[in-house]
């Protein structure tokens, strides 16, 4: 049997990234296979290119780091993949690749972002898919051009009363053409592995609990197509979970180690965008960051966080579970004990019921294992 082990968003932009990673790396080494997401570009080029605020590249050798704790597989298909232009993507691909870990998501054309991550432990081959979901445009890759791998969703505004200018209803629901192609994509997948996970970067940013319309459907349709498990990333705060068809899907993972100061104030004055920013942050999310964090400019809630773990033998996922993580003042995630992660797991469930998912978490043997997934488990509908 083996133990895939799975974390949300990764930023390593400060110095010494092995020493946030240092409270979680004996977990994320005990799997044996780690996933994580690289948010940002890791290269050295000054080209920004993005029609956000930009995250500037983070250090290329901040990889190891991560290589050195236990990851093994890297998603890159993310919405600010592509900030730091063509040069900065294929930069990323390379410098994880020399780091040890196997990217998936994003290269230098449409082809190779598409092109799964392939590992073999205890005799199972595992694959990885990495979709964006989010945008924008510009970071998709083409047959000619450098970028990510996408879901295209779309998004519509009725307005459902008789007031014009006021708050409409949003829908939102994927490109059907593009569905079918992550569909192939995992069908061909499932043809060729023993496991297969799919990353999805979806979600509304910085928001507690909320699950978007088009979410759930579409993290079912790529567990229809053939996945074992479907890991969420983007909104910078955790997620509810579901089991569907007994295959678990975690909405969002959240932030796992994520320090940046490129949304902090920088002394001296800042950027008219970054100021802007700033500004519309607190309007749209309701929250500033902590002045004491200066290095973790996120929501408050963003530190409970999670490492979501499946595990596999050769019929098939046997189990699958979350150990708790609460972000320290250092923006250090640190793996709970059972007895100590009470806060985090009633977040957790929480934010699962709010979001009207059916997952259901279960204490086994001093794991918390999501009720439904994996045949040791009792199926949720």
């Amino acid at each position: 049997m083996i133990t895939v082990a799975a974390v949300g968003d990764l930023i390593l932009d400060e110095p010494d990234p092995a020493s946030f990673l240092a409270p979680s790396a004996r977990v994320l080494r005990a799997a044996d296979v780690t996933v994580g997401h690289v948010e940002v570009p890791h290269s050295t080029t000054g080209t920004q290119v993005s029609t956000d605020v930009p995250a500037p590249p983070a250090d290329p050798a901040a990889l190891e780091a991560l290589s050195e704790a236990g990851f093994d597989v890297v998603t890159l298909a993310g919405n600010h993949i592509f900030d730091a232009g063509e040069v900065g993507v294929t930069d990323t691909v390379a410098h994880a690749r020399a780091a040890g870990l196997v990217p998936a998501g994003a290269g230098a054309d449409l082809a190779e972002a598409r092109t799964p991550a392939i590992v073999e432990r205890g005799g199972l081959r595992i694959g990885v898919l990495s979709y964006n979901c989010v945008g924008p445009r510009e970071s998709w890759a083409t047959s000619r051009k450098a970028g990510c791998a996408y879901l295209h969703v779309l998004t519509h505004y009725e307005l459902d009363h008789a007031s014009p200018g006021g708050p409409p209803k949003i829908y939102t629901f994927a490109d059907p053409d593009s569905l079918d192609t992550v569909a192939e994509d995992v069908a061909r997948l499932r043809a060729e592995a023993d496991v297969v996970l799919v990353g999805l970067h979806k979600g509304v940013g910085h928001t507690p609990a909320a699950v978007a319309m088009y979410e759930s459907p579409v993290a079912r349709a790529v567990v229809d197509a053939g996945a074992d498990a479907v890991f969420g990333h983007h909104a910078h705060i955790m997620r509810g979970v579901e089991a569907y068809r007994g295959k678990p899907i975690f909405h969002g993972l959240g932030n796992f180690v994520t320090v940046t100061r490129a949304l902090t104030p920088a002394e001296g004055g800042d950027s008219a965008e970054r100021a802007a920013w700033a500004e519309r942050r607190k309007a749209l999310y309701g929250f500033a960051p902590d002045p004491a964090m200066p290095y973790y400019p996120f929501h408050p809630e963003s530190r409970n966080t999670a490492i979501a773990f499946c595990r596999f033998d050769s019929g098939g996922l046997v189990d699958a579970g979350l150990v708790p993580c609460r972000i320290d003042d250092g923006g250090r995630p640190v793996p709970l004990p059972p007895g100590e992660d009470a806060e985090v797991v009633s977040y957790l469930e929480d934010i699962t019921a709010r979001a009207k998912l059916n997952g259901a978490l279960v204490r086994r043997g001093g794991e918390l294992l999501l009720a439904g997934a994996g045949r040791n488990q009792e199926r949720t509908p």
